[in-house]
């Protein structure tokens, strides 16, 4: 692809990470339960997913959601059923000591990532309509693909940096202030919702 056209990929990708979404409230949620380390790993999942995802699109799994109700039926009842779950369970929760926490609780992180970043079936369809318009079809698309791919997930993984570091730095005081139990049942309702709106996406909206 040409530079001009790679810079407006990378335009388009600086939007879409910004935009607030499932994967940031969860690494903002982790980072001011859990502290950084499994805030990271939760993140890192999240990448992990957008990376299955994208490739799943270029190898037809999104065309496929594009083509079967059922399919992209399940796949979304699932996702809204695992985000509506966090929610709830987010909601509830009760912060624990930061120094408490055992390296499984990053393993845990790293899984709850990938199913945060995997909950969406749309993602399959808009990656696969989303990468073709910045490949181009005369020249080998497998390392144009590669580009769009890495692109996408660096910047992704600087937005959750940045933002658990800066929440990081914050935590400390709001667990002091016993905030933590209200920040918990915004984020658990944010995430119930979210689960809720899934339920109502549909292939062409």
């Amino acid at each position: 692809m040409s530079l001009a056209t790679y810079l407006l990929y990378l335009g388009a990708v600086a939007v879409l990470v910004a935009t607030p979404g499932p994967t940031m409230l969860m690494c903002v949620s982790n980072a001011i339960n859990h502290g950084p380390r499994p805030a990271l790993a939760s993140g890192a999942g999240a990448i992990a997913a957008s990376f299955v995802i994208m490739a799943a699109s270029a190898l037809g799994l999104g065309a496929l959601l594009a083509a079967s109700e059922a399919a992209f039926t399940g796949l979304k009842v699932f996702g809204a059923i695992y985000l509506i779950w966090l929610g709830i369970m987010t909601f509830h929760s009760q912060t624990a000591p930061v120094s408490s926490m055992a390296p499984r609780q990053s393993r845990s992180s790293f899984v709850q990532g990938l199913l945060v970043g995997a909950s969406n079936p749309k993602a399959l369809i808009f990656f696969a309509a989303f990468f073709p318009q910045f490949i181009d079809a005369s020249q080998p698309a497998a390392w144009q693909f590669a580009v769009l791919a890495f692109t996408f997930m660096a910047g992704d993984g600087l937005m959750m940096l940045l933002c658990t570091l800066g929440v990081g730095r914050i935590a400390p005081l709001l667990r002091q202030h016993s905030a933590i139990r209200w920040i918990n049942r915004t984020c658990g309702t944010l995430f119930a919702l979210l689960g809720g709106m899934l339920l109502f996406v549909r292939r062409n909206a």
